[in-house]
């Protein structure tokens, strides 16, 4: 019995590999996927940046598919803050490193905003700016025809240029954020070869996001926030996540939230102390692939200095 669960898990792994490099068709190259992306908005938006008046430091790890060979393994990090005497602006830095399977992709990226400031709203505009890095190494799998073009086809340490775009738009109570971190459609790969009919093409397909939440204060102890993104990538489905989350006397943090025709997420997080957040996300999948993993864990890190502010309450959003 072991045997053969061990064989579906190796076809499951297969269909990961193939994936990433298709033989006779194009590959795109998706943005890394967090369940619990509200904890590192700056990742998808730039105009958020500064927004929540501190500097800041956002740490969110991501190991999906636990004990599936070649799954996703993605770690974000980000800093930012305010800059001006009102304010107005913000600066951070961002990275991110996704694994999958041979391929390993690193990002680096500057973030800038600008808001325009309502009676009770502010509206920021973002810019995103950086590099991409791709290195995929073949040697790591087990081929089985070492002739076999796709083998003979390693990306070593491929950089390309990245400019994004977002706005965000904010109250007290809610957030609506529109955002392209991606605008250029890079091609990192492409090679054609007319004799033995091969094909290959990987490249970056460009992203487009649309958040929104909003706060419900149901007493002075307890905090509801319905949240919701899409992704848009064309040539693939519409990503659809819809969360709902609660704090509890400022300190407790409990969620869920359902990504469409994927995954069932929980969330528990922590307010140790005013400066210091601790979370851990749990998806559990929703198609067949849950048969051959353990499950799918995000851990979260925010570090806020508030510059000598004292903070009443923690921001929900």
């Amino acid at each position: 019995m072991n045997n053969f669960f061990d064989i579906y898990k190796n076809i499951v792994g297969l269909i990961i590999i193939i994936s990433i490099v298709n033989i006779n068709c194009s590959f795109s190259q998706q943005d890394p996927q967090f369940s619990q992306h509200m904890y590192n908005t700056q990742i998808i938006n730039p105009a958020y940046a500064g927004s929540r008046g501190y500097f800041s430091l956002d740490l969110l790890s991501r190991t999906q598919w636990l004990n599936l060979e070649g799954a996703p393994r993605t770690t974000s990090f980000s800093i930012d803050t305010p800059i001006g005497e009102e304010e107005r602006m913000g600066i951070g830095l961002s990275l991110v490193r996704d694994e999958l399977g041979p391929s390993i992709n690193n990002r680096i990226n500057l973030d800038y905003s600008y808001s325009i400031n309502f009676m009770f709203a502010k509206l920021t505009f973002g810019l995103k700016a950086g590099i991409n890095q791709l290195n995929i190494d073949f040697s790591n799998l087990n081929i089985y025809d070492l002739s076999d073009p796709v083998s003979q086809n390693d990306i070593d340490d491929k950089i390309k240029p990245n400019f994004g775009l977002g706005l965000y738009f904010n109250t007290e109570k809610y957030y609506i954020g529109i955002s392209v971190p991606n605008l250029l459609e890079t091609n990192y790969f492409d090679e054609i070869n007319f004799q033995n009919g091969f094909s290959s093409k990987i490249s970056d397909k460009i992203h487009y996001y649309l958040i929104g939440g909003y706060v419900f204060e149901l007493g002075s102890n307890l905090k509801i926030k319905p949240s919701t993104m899409f992704k848009i990538v064309d040539g693939s489905p519409l990503q659809w996540d819809a969360s709902l989350n609660m704090l509890i006397n400022n300190y407790v943090t409990l969620g869920v939230s359902y990504r469409l025709d994927s995954a069932l997420s929980f969330l528990s997080g922590f307010q140790m102390s005013e400066k210091l957040f601790i979370g851990l996300g749990y998806d559990y999948s929703t198609t067949i692939i849950k048969d051959y993993n353990d499950g799918t864990y995000e851990i979260i890190f925010k570090i806020g200095l508030f510059n000598n502010k004292t903070i009443i309450t923690p921001r929900f959003f």
